[in-house]
Parts: C-alpha cells; structure tokens; sequence
C-alpha cells in the first residue's frame, strides 16, 4: 500500500501509526463499561469539522451496546466515510457520561498509546497529508466510499517526543481558538446580514414602500395590516399552481434543468446548481415550468426554498410551478414567499399533516397581498437592488471566512509536519 512520509524536523523517528496506537482497552476502562448504566450517544451530526463534539445526548448502555461504536475519554474519532472525512468530522472524546461513549458505526477510534498525545494525534488527522491521502485511498461506490482501515493502520508520520507533541498541540490549540472566535464574529455577522434581508423582504411585501401609506386591517391573522389602496385574493385567482407531469427520460426533457429542494438556497431564492434531468438520472415524473414560473418547494417550509425560473426546466414533484396571471408579478410572488409572514403561515399550515408540507388546496384557498401591479413592479425592482448590495457583503464576509479557514487548516498541517520550530510555539 502507497502511503505519505512528512517532511520533519530532524530527529523525529517514523512509525507507522498502527504502532502508535493501543490494541486492547485497560481494566479501568473495561470495569467502567461493566458497570454503566447511561453513557454518551454520538451520532455523525453531533461531531463537528473544527474538532467540536456534543456529548449532551444520553441513552441507557442496553440500548446502544449493539450496533454502534464504541470508544472512551481520550479517543480520538475520525469519521470514515465520505464527504465527512474529507470535511474535516473528528474531536477527541471528552466528558462522555461515566467516561464511555457509543457513536455511529461511520467512525474510526482511535485509542493513542503513551507515544502519542491524543490532541496531537486528532491535528495529525485533520492535517492535509492524511486527508489528502485518506481521501486517494477511499473504497466503495460514489456516495458510500470509506477510508479503508489499512489506511489508518498503515499511515506513516514522523513523531516527536510527547514533550513536543504537547507544545505543539498547545500552540495549535491557542491559535486555532483565536481563528474560531474571529470565525464566529464573521458567522454573527452573516446571521445578522439574513435578518436584515428578511425583515427588508417581509416588510416591502405586506406594507409597501411608502412608509407614510395609511393602512388598513387585511383581514387575515397570519398579513396583519396593509395598505389602505391594496386589495387581497384568494391565491387561485391570481396564480395557477401548474399540474401534469412529463416523463423526464423523454429525449426533449433529457437536458432540460431539473430543480429539486436541494437546488435552492434557503431565504434567498437563489438557485445553487444546475444539473440537468439526464446528469440527476431522473426517472419519475416532474413538473414542466415555463420562464417566468416561481418554483416554490412544498415540503418543510421552514426552509424557504423557492426560486425564478429563468428557462424552460423541470421542477420535482417535491415543488410546485406557480404561473401568476397577468395581474400579480412573478418576482413579488417571489419575495412574499420568502416572507417572514408567509413562511410562518406555512409552517403552521404544515404541522396539520404529518409529513411537513403545503397541499394545493390549501394554497390555493389562502388570501394574499396583492397591490396595483405598477407597485409590485416597483417594490420588486426596490428589494432586487438593495437585496444585491446584501449580497456583496455577504459575499465579503464568505470570502474571509473561507480565508481564516484555509489559514487554520494550513497552520495545523505545518504544525505536525515539521514546519514550524517546536520552540517557537511556547506561549
């Protein structure tokens, strides 16, 4: 098997790290598992990309003790199968209930001996070298490939003394936490860019751009006020849901776009990725939507994935083409999909049944805002260009952040890899 050899200080000897870690648990260790009653259960979504690890889930030992992974305080987790290896899944087990803890069966643990440090051993996992080479080595199907375990067994590194592993995992500790907590300010303020584009969308929708506009009861709990000029209507009248579906194996639709949930970024109406109905392998029937159509998702509001269709394409049967007439606009069908008060209408609408969704009948027989159409127009044209100005910060922010990322990553791998002088790294 091909596997890395670091450059390194001078000095450090090579192992492969199958030498480095325990092969049989302590008798501490196995009289605590005995006698356990509650212990920590840590599915994939409870271990983070920084080396975060929630360790607040409990269930009774009985329950998980087939099944599932087990490891210990001090292990270091590596999750093994894609994208979460590549991403970076891996902590050290730290406060597990009673010390023990059972996980996903997606999960290598790794139990150092006294040669190895366990917080050194989890920045060696996350360094470039193992993950670049763990990735080159993954077995299986697209979608299901792992790391094998030989890859582990075998990986080749050079160690320093445990003196060193310490200095150097605590110099990693100290600068990785100060990259995380500018991270986390940049995270605020993204956070605080939706808002601002959300209470800008939800408040242009339902109450216009003239601040001074008198306003009048809508009728409807879920609007409140508006305008005193505007009108309300039955949602049926002013838009058709489109139905009939089309076979997308049919050699017209086999290039055509195909839109599914997971396209649309939430809150924005921003469309990800396009990916044709031949490139998704698309079998069952799907909806045809026309330029112009708003293609909003009815399963799990909440999200709020809807979007323009700016081409002739195919939605999922997982969405709905809407194709306002001629007396309300598709953008501002857009925007007052992507409403803080339509959006909790939805939800609420959505929890009758018992798979989160909205049905055509119950949209079609909701009553909605609708403004002389010359207003739409304008508060559609208002909300495109200031929504844009939230877009470039936003995109600002995004860029540093990936900035402060690839610094962090780039920090731990010269780290453990021999690139930086041990004797610097004291605090």
């Amino acid at each position: 098997m091909s596997t890395a050899v670091h450059h390194s200080m001078e000095g450090w000897p090579k192992y492969r790290l199958r030498f480095l870690l325990k092969k049989t648990r302590s008798e501490d260790e196995l009289s605590k598992l005995k006698i356990a009653q509650e212990v920590s259960f840590v599915p994939m979504e409870a271990i983070g990309e920084q080396g975060e690890l929630d360790v607040t889930q409990t269930k009774p030992k009985e329950e998980v003790s087939n099944g599932y992974t087990l490891f210990f305080d001090g292990d270091v987790l590596v999750a093994k199968i894609t994208p979460c290896f590549e991403n970076g899944k891996g902590a050290v087990a730290r406060g597990l209930a009673g010390g023990i803890g059972f996980g996903t069966t997606e999960l290598y643990v790794l139990d150092p001996s006294d040669k190895l440090d366990e917080q050194y051993l989890y920045y060696l996992t996350v360094s470039e070298p193992f993950r670049k080479f763990g990735e080159a080595s993954m077995k299986g199907a697209a979608g299901q490939k792992r790391v094998p375990d030989e890859f582990i067994q075998d990986y080749r590194l050079d160690i320093p003394p445990l003196e060193t592993q310490r200095r150097i995992a605590d110099y990693l500790d100290r600068e990785t936490a100060r990259i995380d907590a500018l991270v986390a300010e940049k995270e605020k303020m993204l956070a605080l860019l939706e808002e601002k584009r959300t209470a800008l969308i939800s408040s242009k929708v339902t109450r216009g751009l003239d601040p001074n506009a008198p306003l009048k009861p809508s009728g409807l709990d879920w609007l409140g006020d508006i305008p005193a000029h505007w009108e309300t209507s039955k949602f049926s009248w002013v838009v058709y849901i489109a139905e009939g579906q089309v076979d997308p194996e049919n050699a017209r639709y086999l290039n055509y776009a195909l839109i599914a949930p997971n396209h649309i970024e939430s809150g924005t109406g921003k469309l990800l990725l396009r990916e044709t109905a031949e490139e998704q392998g698309a079998i069952s029937g799907k909806y045809p939507c026309r330029p112009g159509d708003v293609i909003y998702s009815k399963i799990r509001p909440a999200l709020r994935k809807a979007c323009l269709a700016e081409e002739e394409c195919l939605c999922s049967a997982d969405m709905y083409p809407l194709r306002p007439y001629g007396m309300l606009d598709p953008e501002f069908l857009l925007y007052l999909l992507l409403s803080d008060q339509f959006s909790t209408w939805a939800v609420l609408e959505s929890q009758r049944v018992a798979m989160p969704k909205i049905n055509r009948e119950t949209l079609n027989e909701l009553r909605i805002p609708v403004p002389p159409i010359s207003e739409q127009r304008d508060i559609s044209v208002f909300l495109r260009s200031n929504l844009r100005l939230i877009d470039r910060q936003r995109e600002a922010i995004l860029d540093s952040v990936s900035l402060l990322r690839e610094r962090r990553a780039t920090l731990i791998t010269a780290a453990v890899t021999g690139q930086l002088d041990p004797e610097e790294m004291a605090a």
